[in-house]
């Protein structure tokens, strides 16, 4: 059963909707202990001070703000907690927006929002409402002492909550000049055709269950074989090649060959239409590209 993190309630206009906050996510990965190699002993890390050396105890630490080298503004606890944001049990909307305005740059983590005991009916009114005006409320609450700007819009019979970074924590495009130089190669009518193609014939729809995440699995088969003690051969992957700027458009044709499953004819058009109808074959040929072939090698490798 999920159990809330928080709760409290979603405030805009003289309306309240007690509501209790839940993880919309749950995290996998593979943890490891650090080990000293001879003998496998646990390797734990202790708080020293540079001066001398010694072992300093939490309830001594302060918190200090480098303004030169070696050079700290000192914080206290109680001065720290003199500017946490007001602890406050409310979900402030502040406006309602369109989903499309909001980049995705700016989701941070999501959230599912349930109705507190009694508010039901208030909750599914706003569900209700929102969904058919088809926006996304942008509110401010506080979790864990910290201000967060957030975004809130149906799922279905639910209201899911995400969290959002501020503008200022965006790095904006325009600071990349230097990495993306506006006087690039200058695309050619024929590549630019040949990539729309190729990307119509990759296009379907979402589905978030054919994704998995393939080095968690390996790295578990790999732990389990080590398990059992099995001998585990070291597999060489290939890494993949940047396609030369003169090699694009061979590049592009050969890929949209193979996903179309047809051998390449040299100048000729391949129709799209014809392409996204055979997507589905090909890509259970393709799988997901040279990537997955290397793992399956890799695999393949490891089990002898």
């Amino acid at each position: 059963m999920a159990r809330a993190i928080w709760s409290g309630s979603i405030s805009f206009g003289l309306l309240n909707v007690p509501v209790k906050l839940y993880s919309a996510v749950s995290r996998k990965s593979v943890s490891f202990r650090e080990l000293r190699q001879s003998d496998s002993s646990r390797v734990r890390h202790k708080r020293v001070a540079e001066a001398d050396g010694d072992e300093v105890p939490y309830e001594e630490i302060v918190k200090g703000y480098e303004i030169a080298p070696e050079q700290y503004v000192v914080l206290t606890r109680d001065e720290l907690e003199e500017l946490d944001p007001k602890k406050t049990r409310a979900i402030e909307i502040q406006d309602f927006v369109d989903l499309d305005e909001i980049d995705p740059i700016y989701f941070d983590h999501p959230y599912y929002l349930g109705p507190d005991k009694g508010a039901e009916k208030a909750y599914a009114l706003l569900v209700k409402a929102m969904a058919d005006a088809k926006k996304v409320a942008v509110a401010r609450f506080v979790l864990r002492n910290r201000e967060h700007l957030a975004a809130i819009r149906p799922m279905g019979k639910v209201l899911t909550m995400a969290t959002m970074r501020f503008a200022d924590e965006v790095v904006t495009p325009e600071e990349l000049d230097d990495v993306v130089p506006e006087n690039g190669r200058k695309l050619a009518k024929r590549e630019l055709e040949m990539a729309r193609q190729l990307i119509e014939s990759l296009s379907t729809d979402f589905d978030p269950e054919k994704y998995r995440d393939e080095y968690r699995e390996e790295l578990v088969a790999l732990i389990e074989r080590k398990a059992r003690g099995e001998e585990v051969v070291e597999a060489v992957s290939e890494e993949p090649k940047p396609t030369k700027a003169p090699d694009l458009m061979a590049a592009l044709e050969e890929s949209l060959a193979a996903i179309q499953g047809e051998p390449l004819a040299a100048g000729s058009k391949r129709d799209g239409a014809k392409g996204r109808k055979k997507t589905t074959a090909a890509k259970s040929k393709s799988g997901s590209g040279s990537k997955s072939r290397s793992r399956s090698q890799s695999r393949a490798k490891a089990a002898k």
